[in-house]
């Protein structure tokens, strides 16, 4: 249960799909003055706070509810109230005291402590082996002219803790040409919708006539595959989500550092770097080994654990939960 943006909703499905699970997705959006004051305001009854257009929640209660975001705190202890036999994940700071959930998942970042609190290192995601594989069997034919290594280089772009300026991405741009020039390295890389015109148009003038992919947004999003395909991965910094995705493939990984960041994102990148799994780039491909991050697994056997202890049910083999 989500408002419906994919960084909100993506972990809840990562979780479910890490459980072996096939999940029932409600897309939640309340309506005022709810929206505003959750998880504070009570919520009267489970029909009159949603707003036109969000799916409806009612009986039968499911035996476990993974819930992530703001709008879905007061909702989730409400069905609570009402199934008590539910086991309730939520994933993000509530806001509200952690025991109004049977396990609440954050990152060791967020700075939070709580007996029922499942820390993670870096985000919930969805990328399993399984996908990984699916992925790098429906791209490898896309890729087979290019150079080895083969690099995946992610560029996210601005946000309100951090800024892709011109400046960095024209810096960027030149080490990413010299690495096809000079070390005839095979380059594969995704921008996102934060990267910005400006960005992109400096990105594509620069690697002009080299021979990259560089995906245009258009077909099958490549993501996977280029994480699947990649021999090492350059990522930018401002989201924890991409770069825990690219730390759990065991796969050496490069930050880029753009300009200003958060106290707790600078506290995330400090412990990557320091547990050896990820490195700046300086223009220069390395190589090294780490033990890649499997957050989501561990979420996933806990919350087996609690249904388990709750209401009797096993984990099926295929969830490694």
């Amino acid at each position: 249960m989500s408002d419906g943006r994919a960084g909100i909703e993506n972990p809840c499905l990562g979780l479910a799909e890490a459980m072996g699970l096939t999940p029932i997705v409600k897309r939640i959006a309340l309506r005022t003055p709810w929206r505003q004051t959750t998880p504070y305001l009570p919520l009267p009854g489970l029909s009159l706070p949603l707003a036109p257009g969000s799916d409806r929640l009612g009986s039968p209660w499911p035996d476990v509810l993974i819930s992530s975001g703001r709008q879905a705190v007061g909702l989730s202890m409400a069905i609570g109230r009402r199934a008590s036999r539910c086991v309730r994940v939520h994933i993000q700071n509530p806001g509200v005291p952690f025991d109004r959930f049977d396990l609440v998942s954050l990152p060791a970042h967020d700075g939070k402590s709580g007996a029922n609190l499942v820390e993670s290192i870096g985000a919930i995601h969805r990328v399993t082996p399984a996908k990984l594989a699916a992925a790098a069997a429906r791209f490898a034919p896309r890729v087979a002219g290019l150079a080895r290594p083969l690099v995946a280089v992610m560029i996210g772009g601005s946000n309100r803790f951090s800024q892709l300026t011109p400046a960095i991405m024209a810096e960027l741009a030149d080490r990413l040409a010299r690495l096809v020039r000079e070390q005839q390295v095979g380059l594969m890389i995704t921008t996102s919708r934060r990267t910005g015109a400006e960005n992109e148009a400096i990105l594509r003038e620069k690697l002009a006539g080299l021979p990259i992919w560089l995906w245009d947004g258009t077909g099958d999003n490549p993501y996977f595959g280029f994480l699947a395909l990649a021999d090492a991965l350059i990522v930018t910094s401002d989201s924890v989500a991409m770069v825990s995705e690219a730390a759990s493939t065991g796969k050496p990984v490069h930050i880029i550092d753009l300009a200003g960041n958060a106290p707790k994102f600078t506290r995330f990148h400090d412990r990557l770097r320091a547990a050896g799994i990820t490195r700046p780039f300086t223009g220069q491909l390395e190589s090294w080994d780490y033990q890649p991050l499997d957050d989501t697994a561990r979420l996933a056997a806990r919350t087996w654990a609690v249904l388990a202890q709750k209401g009797g049910f096993t984990a099926p083999a295929a969830s490694g939960g």
